[in-house]
């Protein structure tokens, strides 16, 4: 055999074992990649999650039929299940009246229910209007499609003139293109308080 034919030989062997050793030289230098990726959720929220459907920080903005602003939102919300309603933590809502002013609501807890128009705040109610007034209670039921509410329990509140309380408390126009009034029935008590009026 002949120099060039050992050479061939020699090189058939030699390449393909360079080519390995390069192969495994990029491997080895090559930057290892994070395969443990940190989730901002621990593994029994996500199973919990996962189970109840939970949803973080839902959001619900629409219109009246008048075109007053309707904004609900809560810190997280759950779609129930046969043996649980679905609800919502940390409720609260804002309506923009057409005059300019606004109703804020706040509460422990609620339900939405955009197909039947209505929303439930539940849990140390706070009802505050942009003159001052300020109302207490357990229980609000409110529309969607029109600024309408009722606590169909006590109520406990404070305003301009002074502090209240009363067995139920409406609020909603009169007319159809009236402003929203509030409303105090069942047995209302009010401790007038000259100083706050003169104000």
């Amino acid at each position: 055999m002949d120099r060039y034919s050992r050479m061939v030989q020699f090189l058939k062997v030699l390449l393909p074992l360079a080519a390995i050793v390069l192969l495994s030289t990029v491997f080895l230098l090559s930057r290892s990649i994070e395969t443990n990726v940190s989730v901002p959720f621990a593994q029994n929220d996500i199973d919990e999650r996962l189970a109840q459907q939970v949803v973080t920080q839902p959001n619900y903005q629409g219109t009246t039929r008048k075109g007053e602003d309707v904004h609900i939102e809560a810190t997280q919300a759950t779609q129930g299940n046969e043996n649980a309603t679905p609800t919502a933590s940390e409720f609260r809502g804002r309506f923009g009246l057409l005059s300019g002013g606004t109703i804020l609501l706040d509460s422990n807890s609620g339900l939405i229910r955009p197909d039947e128009g209505t929303a439930t705040f539940v849990g140390d109610v706070v009802i505050t209007t942009a003159d001052g007034l300020q109302v207490t209670t357990d229980l609000l039921n409110t529309s969607l499609d029109e600024i309408r509410g009722d606590t169909p329990g006590q109520v406990n509140g404070t305003g301009p003139i002074g502090n209240f309380s009363a067995g139920r408390m409406t609020f909603g126009t009169e007319k159809n293109d009236g402003p929203v009034h509030i409303v105090f029935t069942d047995g209302v008590k009010l401790i007038y308080e000259p100083e706050k009026a003169e104000r």
